[in-house]
């Protein structure tokens, strides 16, 4: 029954800037291993940037320095900044969590449905 619904994707010109949002649907008891993905036309799926469970962040090579991950605890909204967008950054973006939607159940991985990034002039 839970979801992630992500929104913020769109159109940007080459050196703009981006945020995208992931919250859940419903109510949630608990959320972790928090990151974004992305996935371009003929290319695998490959890791954005993480949050992780200690508070630490971890990013891929291609975004580090441009890129930024957060939370917002009081909705478990997990945000992504995006800055100095380039060209090859266009593709499909993802969030994914593991979910624990009450006390009595167990942790299960939820993707998002995905929201476009377009950078282009």
């Amino acid at each position: 029954q839970v979801q992630l619904v992500e929104s913020g994707g769109g159109l940007v010109q080459p050196g703009g800037s981006l945020r995208l949002s992931c919250t859940p649907s419903i109510s949630i008891f608990s959320i972790n291993d928090m990151g974004w993905y992305r996935q371009a036309p003929g290319k695998e799926r490959e890791m954005v940037a993480i949050l992780t469970n200690d508070g630490g962040t971890g990013y891929a090579d291609s975004v580090r320095g441009r890129f930024t991950i957060s939370r917002d605890i009081a909705d478990n909204t997990i945000d992504l900044r995006m800055g100095s967008l380039k060209p090859e950054d266009t593709a499909v973006y993802y969030c994914n969590a593991k979910i624990r939607t009450s006390r009595y159940s167990a942790y299960r991985e939820v993707w998002g449905q995905g929201t476009l990034v377009t950078v282009s002039s």
